[in-house]
């Protein structure tokens, strides 16, 4: 099973969408650039997004441009340029450019504990580091408990009761993606700044770049050329289901919380932000390191949403590989911008479909710039399931289990980590080769037998075969290992 919680007034248990980007794997064959339009459109086609907006920055240069879809189905409004979405939790990477600029100007220090500059927070609040309110690691109680609506209506409520809540976890014990944390440095950057922080961002940051487009605001505005939102989530008995007719999407940030996701733009105005992130129109390139390195936790481990984010640096996600390493703000599970600050590529992906999750296929759009990124190539994998990747592209996957005897008899100490397969096996269906996958699954059950995900995606693979006597098999075996495993359980009520 794969799990990504990072919205930020939805947080669904996503189950893996097994038919995600069939199409991209085979157009992965192509290098050009040109062929990041089919790729768009096969993901566009695949997860139902009606509306897109494209942006590459390569050298420095933005050098791509696209828009695809509609911005507002219900009237056919094409997207244009023009066209201004909702960045959501995207706005938290401005938000750390805006404290490392305090920073700069030495009114900040991010390793220095809140109640400096906070006083009037609760007293088991003082100690918590500006640091660990940018990396999620604070355990303060999130103000957003379980999704519970912050509006204009009942904020100043919110805010008293979160107040009277004990902490979490021992600061710096864990990663919780928390709202409390962004509502936090808000404040922060008003009483530093001394003006509201959206207005700080828009002095130091927008205007600096150029970015008339970009704005502070939620549904309650009125936007020119606002593209409308959208999704395919229903609720039935309080639990997110994806269902099969799109609906309107009414997203409500009210002000105390706009530091978490409140901003709206465009993918053009976000690749000049970009550009001048990297060029030193905003910080220096010392800052630039402390705002991209992801926070540790007390043990000295780097926590992060899961997937490919591994880490969460300040206010940017980060995705920490030995090859392409990115920082990778992500929004509202509708929106991403991945920054490879090695190979001087940026990808910026901008819809109006909460659940299309940009990030799942950024990485295939880079290799046409960067071809030894190609997820078919095995790109991702660790080097020891890479070399098995290869292996198996020749042989065929029928060969996997003969190939790892072989490798152990080589190697006794050969080992194949149950996450890193796991993933392997997602990637694979993400470039719609499901019967690899099942294999790759299959392994990983015999594996690790004791593990409810092991048993949770083959039955997910099973499910997207058309084998609903072994989906149901599988899938009975992993809520009896975990019996809080709704996907397990909500596919074993179907009739």
């Amino acid at each position: 099973m794969k799990s990504y919680r990072y919205s930020f007034c939805f947080r669904p248990i996503i189950v893996a969408l097994l038919l995600l980007l069939g199409s991209l794997g085979a157009s992965q064959a192509q290098s050009a650039p040109d062929s990041v339009d089919q790729l768009v459109r096969s993901a566009m086609q695949q997860l139902r997004i009606p509306g897109l907006q494209l942006a590459v920055v390569r050298h420095g240069q933005i050098v791509k441009l696209g828009n695809y879809g509609v911005a507002n189905v219900q009237d056919s409004v094409p997207v244009t340029t023009q066209t201004r979405f909702f960045l959501n939790s995207i706005t938290k990477a401005f938000v750390g450019v805006a404290v490392m600029q305090l920073v700069e100007a030495g009114k900040l220090d991010v390793g220095a504990p809140v109640g400096r500059y906070l006083p009037e927070l609760p007293a088991t609040w003082h100690p918590v580091t500006v640091r660990q309110l940018l990396t999620h690691t604070s355990g303060l109680p999130d103000i957003m408990p379980e999704d519970a609506l912050v509006t204009e209506n009942n904020e100043k409520a919110a805010w008293a009761q979160v107040q009277t809540q004990p902490l979490d976890f021992a600061p710096g014990q864990q990663f919780a993606y928390n709202q409390t944390n962004y509502l936090l440095l808000g404040r922060l950057i008003d009483k530093l700044s001394g003006q509201p922080f959206a207005e700080f961002i828009r002095q130091r940051q927008l205007q600096v770049v150029g970015m008339p487009r970009t704005t502070s605001g939620d549904a309650h505005d009125v936007l020119t050329h606002g593209a409308r939102g959208y999704t395919f989530t229903r609720y039935s008995d309080g639990q997110p289901r994806r269902g099969k007719e799109l609906r309107n999407l009414f997203e409500v940030f009210p002000p105390s919380l706009r530091a978490a996701a409140g901003m709206s733009s465009t993918a053009e105005e976000m690749a000049r932000w970009l550009v001048a992130l990297q060029q030193g129109k905003l910080l220096q390139p010392a800052s630039l390191t402390t705002l991209w390195t992801a926070g540790r936790l007390n043990d000295g481990s780097e926590r992060g949403f899961g997937g490919k984010l591994t880490g969460y640096a300040l206010g940017w996600p980060t995705v920490t590989r030995p090859e392409h390493p990115a920082v990778a703000p992500v929004g509202g599970g509708r929106s991403a911008v991945f920054l490879y600050p090695k190979d001087e590529l940026a990808i910026v992906v901008l819809t109006n479909l909460q659940g299309a999750s940009p990030e799942r296929f950024i990485d295939a759009l880079a290799s046409c710039y960067l071809p030894d990124m190609r997820v078919a190539d095995g790109f991702g994998l660790p080097p020891t399931l890479r070399a098995l990747h290869r292996t198996l592209r020749q042989r065929g996957f029928a060969h996997l289990e003969e190939e790892v005897k072989k490798a152990r008899r080589k190697d006794a100490t050969y080992a194949l980590p149950e996450d890193a397969v796991n993933a392997w096996g997602y990637s694979l269906v993400e470039q719609d080769k499901l019967t690899d996958a099942l294999a790759v699954f299959q392994l990983n059950v015999r594996l690790y037998p004791t593990s409810a995900n092991t048993y949770d995606s083959l039955a997910e693979t099973y499910a997207a075969l058309g084998n609903k006597k072994l989906a149901t098999q599988h899938y009975a075996r992993a809520l009896a290992l975990n019996p809080n495993n709704r996907t397990a359980a909500a596919y074993l009520k179907q009739p």
